[in-house]
């Protein structure tokens, strides 16, 4: 089995109304089955197919949805179901949330390649390994070019397989139609987020509201706002149901992407599976970023302003311990602490407007606690 990580424990606050026995059951050990059941599926048609592309291409792709990550995605998608009144066989959704991780996948292959990124879930990167074994096997030509080029194509067929299982579900259901509106949406605000961080980089800005802008698009609709409502639209959920698990969805997903940002700056790579201090190195823009320039300018602290400043060298380990201290020194760690505090707090308001059971706030709760590693607090709580 894939294995999915525990679940948080629910926070004070809420009604005790526990999920059922089935219910747990449907959202671990369901979504995992379901997952590798379908890898099974496409790694065979694969091999019908060419035996040299699915040794090389289809059994990495495989290898690396195995391989596991949180999971977030099914989750929540599992959660905007039960929040819109979704109950007993949970196939259509669990199916759907297969698709995410694959959708994933993808995003995960071609981000490492824009990035350079050299490892990933614990292991070499995908267009590492490629190149690598391309320099193992004594093949001509550049391995760095062979890696780069195998690992776009390997990313486009886990999208190709997200596409065809998510396909086949909108035909199973009676909600196809909404189902396929919301997962063709997320698909265009993906790519066009990371577009607008490749842009970014490139123009080297430093805008608060850029960077929020990019968060947003690139991870926060489709790790959580679009899992949400395809789950919701599953369950035949009415607009208004549907707007507010896409608000609370949005919220919660923000906070997630800033979370992740305060890891690749400060975070062990032990524990996260991928180096800290490559968007540090590379110059990223991230809300931690732009808020700390923002905090150094207003502060004149120019020691700090000239450390993050767009034409720093940040290539060196020196240059991004200097930029760590100047985030540390500025206040902009705790800033974006701060935020997402704020983010969960509002995305719980959000969620309580779709009417779900206790039940399944607490569920959603803390699923917002795992994603932004922040104990979830409505709007004025004091901690």
């Amino acid at each position: 089995m894939l294995g999915l990580p525990p679940t948080a424990a629910a926070p004070a606050g809420l009604v005790d109304d526990p999920l059922t026995p089935s219910e747990a059951a449907g959202g671990a050990d369901g979504a995992d089955t379901v997952l590798e059941r379908m890898l099974e599926t496409r790694l065979r048609q694969s091999r019908a197919v060419d035996p040299v592309f699915a040794r090389d291409l289809a059994d990495r792709v495989g290898a690396l949805v195995a391989r596991g990550g949180k999971r977030l995605r099914t989750a929540f998608a599992l959660c905007g179901w039960r929040a819109a009144g979704g109950s007993g066989d949970a196939t259509a959704v669990l199916r759907t949330g297969a698709a995410l991780e694959l959708l994933q996948a993808c995003a995960l292959v071609h981000d490492d390649v824009m990035d350079g990124s050299p490892t990933r879930r614990g292991g070499p990167a995908l267009h590492v390994e490629l190149a690598r074994a391309h320099w193992a096997a004594g093949m001509h030509g550049s391995a760095e070019t062979f890696g780069t080029s195998s690992a776009v194509l390997a990313g486009d067929l886990a999208l190709a397989w997200a596409d065809d299982l998510m396909t086949e579900t909108a035909l199973e259901t009676p909600h196809g139609r909404r189902l396929h509106e919301e997962w063709r949406a997320m698909r265009s605000e993906m790519v066009a987020g990371q577009y607008r961080d490749l842009h970014a980089q490139a123009a080297r800005s430093s805008d608060v509201d850029e960077a929020l802008d990019i968060a947003t698009l690139k991870s926060a609709l489709y790790t959580v706002a679009r899992p949400l409502a395809l789950g919701g639209a599953l369950a035949g959920a009415g607009d208004r149901t549907l707007d507010a698990l896409r608000a609370a969805g949005r919220c919660a997903g923000l906070a997630f992407q800033l979370r992740d940002d305060l890891l690749g700056a400060f975070g062990d790579p032990a524990l996260t599976g991928k180096p800290a201090g490559d968007d540090l190195r590379s110059r990223k823009l991230t809300y931690l970023l732009a808020i700390a320039l923002r905090l150094a300018d207003t502060a004149g602290d120019h020691h700090a302003a000239a450390a993050l400043a767009p034409d720093a060298d940040n290539r060196s380990e020196r240059a991004v311990e200097r930029m760590r201290a100047a985030m540390e020194r500025t206040g902009a760690r705790e800033v974006v602490e701060a935020k997402i505090g704020e983010l969960t707090a509002m995305s719980l308001g959000h969620f309580e407007r779709t009417g779900a059971r206790p039940a399944v706030r607490q569920e959603f709760a803390a699923l917002v606690e795992r994603a932004s590693g922040a104990v979830p607090r409505r709007a004025g709580e004091v901690a």
